[in-house]
């Protein structure tokens, strides 16, 4: 396994619920193959999509740790930050920004270690186009052939 091997996407569905709760996904490729995935309601009431967003990178950063400590134990230590694609370039910001705002003020401390994994280079957030986001498949309905594009992409079917 290359130290590359790890890529990761994350995406929310804000508020679409009847409960107002967020829909958080994630999933995990390495080398191509698709290794972990999770796909819940988010525990608290996000007040923006940035905030889902951002709640939904913070669950996938401590997948991201599991993922990386499982596979050192197994091959070696990786030495490269694992890339964490997101849809939502404020949600990116956010985790690159450690000053205080105004307008996070109210988000839970909890989700905030995101940013240590950014400066500590533990994980690399990169933006991804909401149309390549194949997160999407865990997180809203989508039309059939999008299904199948994503389908192909998580390495579950012939690309």
């Amino acid at each position: 396994m290359t130290d590359t091997g790890i890529i990761g996407y994350t995406d929310a569905n804000h508020a679409s619920q009847y409960h107002r709760h967020s829909i958080s996904g994630y999933v995990f490729l390495v080398n191509g193959g698709m290794a972990s995935w999770s796909s819940k309601r988010q525990p608290i009431v996000a007040l923006s999509t940035t905030e889902a967003e951002y709640v939904a990178a913070a669950h996938s950063v401590k997948e991201v740790l599991w993922l990386q400590a499982f596979l050192g134990e197994i091959t070696r230590p990786l030495s490269t930050p694992t890339t964490l694609n997101c849809d939502n370039q404020s949600a990116i910001a956010l985790t690159k920004d450690g000053q205080f705002h105004a307008r996070t003020k109210h988000i839970d401390l909890q989700f905030h270690f995101i940013r240590e994994a950014v400066t500590n280079r533990t994980i690399t957030m990169v933006y991804c186009p909401t149309q390549l986001m194949v997160a999407d498949i865990l997180t809203k309905p989508l039309i059939c052939g999008k299904t199948n594009e994503h389908t192909g992409s998580l390495g579950l079917l012939p690309p």
